[in-house]
């Protein structure tokens, strides 16, 4: 199998910035789920972790936790779980333990909406490239003045000049007040998912099995035609899009279909974007990230957590995997207050109904820009309105595809 080479191809901002052993019986449905939604993360409830009273304690034990929210958050006293909930999800391609010089950008940012009969979940992705307003910001290593830029700029110009939690967190605040300026959503709770660290989840399942909705081609992971060995099948440009094809190298490809994915592929997988068909760039991944993100849950339910053998790793992999601030409510509640929500029962919703509305901006470069539709959906998660905007607009649902494969 070839050694995936995993490459950030997120665009740059362009504000000048440098550059004891488990309990061994069968935990109910319902904590079983719970687990299962914060071990993958999902982007899903991050936050939500839970299992039989020994489970629970030891999985909530193993994540972090730290204040992302900052001045996004809402009150911490007297918080309780009642009632609609959102849940801000921004994925980071690595931990930040690198020099204060590299920066850190957010892969994926998701808004995660629970009614307030908790009974499911809409999961709705902003698009990395939105055009937005970034409020000015001073993280007490570099300010920011604030500006129009893209939406996953202000992770990168809240966390410049810093490294470890305080990059993690000042990142996360700026990006949060970013998106309640944009929204009018004060996030409840919010998390980072590390998405290498989501590999290591994979590693301890062994493999994630699931349809492959369209026949995808790799740009970061291919082999060389004579010798086999690993090598870069595509040239790619300092913003992270496809320059040329590397004579000689042949790319992975992952065929439409039924697969087992290792974990190498899995993540190799879930970032492609430029040669998706028809160029739906950000949309596509989207799509496949939720597909794969709800093939890992159900795994996680049908094959992890009965697995006494599985399962310590399991819950140590998903303490690396997530940063969590829980918005002054308990893991424990958390857990609790998602056990009404099955896998089945997560609708992903599409953004500009999937379709790439760009426009040339000066010194921003090519962004997105949200329809006035699109602001609609965003208003309905802020009222608890999403289950009537998904009524009256039944094609913005996306088909995030069947939750099993054949094994």
């Amino acid at each position: 199998m070839s050694h995936v080479t995993v490459r950030s191809d997120n665009p740059r901002p362009v504000d000048p910035v440098p550059p004891s052993r488990p309990a061994r019986r069968r935990a109910p449905r319902w904590a079983r789920w719970c687990l299962a939604l914060g071990a993958t993360l999902m982007i899903l409830s991050g936050v939500a972790l839970g299992g039989s009273e020994y489970l629970l304690h030891t999985a909530t034990s193993k994540v972090t936790q730290q204040n992302l929210l900052g001045a996004a958050a809402a009150p911490r006293q007297h918080r309780t779980i009642t009632g609609a909930k959102n849940i801000l999800l921004v994925g980071v391609d690595t931990r930040p333990h690198q020099d204060a010089s590299q920066l850190t950008r957010s892969d994926s940012i998701i808004l995660m909406h629970i009614p307030a009969d908790h009974t499911q979940a809409y999961l709705v992705s902003l698009p990395r490239d939105s055009l937005v307003s970034i409020p000015a910001y001073d993280n007490g290593a570099t300010p920011y003045r604030g500006g129009k830029n893209k939406i996953n700029a202000a992770f990168a110009f809240g966390s410049r000049g810093l490294t470890g939690p305080a990059a993690l967190s000042h990142g996360f605040e700026l990006l949060a007040l970013t998106v309640r300026d944009l929204t009018g959503i004060t996030p409840d709770a919010g998390a980072i998912i590390d998405f290498q660290g989501f590999k290591k989840i994979v590693q301890v399942l062994g493999q994630v099995c699931m349809y492959v909705d369209e026949t995808t081609t790799s740009i970061h992971v291919g082999h060389d035609n004579k010798t086999g060995a690993p090598a870069a099948p595509y040239k790619i440009n300092p913003d992270g899009t496809v320059n040329h094809r590397i004579p000689g190298v042949t790319p992975n490809i992952y065929t439409k279909g039924n697969h087992c994915l290792n974990p190498a592929e899995a993540l190799d997988f879930v970032r492609q974007r430029d040669l998706l068909a028809n160029r739906d760039y950000d949309y596509g991944r989207q799509r496949h990230q939720q597909q794969f993100i709800k093939a890992v849950m159900h795994q996680v339910v049908t094959d992890g957590l009965d697995s006494p053998t599985k399962l310590a790793g399991l819950l140590s992999a998903v303490g690396k995997t997530m940063t969590v601030d829980d918005g002054g409510i308990s893991l424990e509640d958390w857990a609790f207050a998602m056990r009404g929500v099955h896998p089945d029962a997560i609708t992903t919703i599409k953004t500009n109904d999937g379709t790439f509305n760009s426009r040339t901006v000066p010194g921003v470069g090519s962004a997105e820009i949200l329809s006035p539709t699109s602001m609609d959906l965003l208003r309905a998660v802020r009222d608890d309105t999403v289950a009537a905007f998904v009524q009256a607009h039944p094609t913005w649902v996306a088909d995030s595809g069947p939750t099993t494969a054949a094994h």
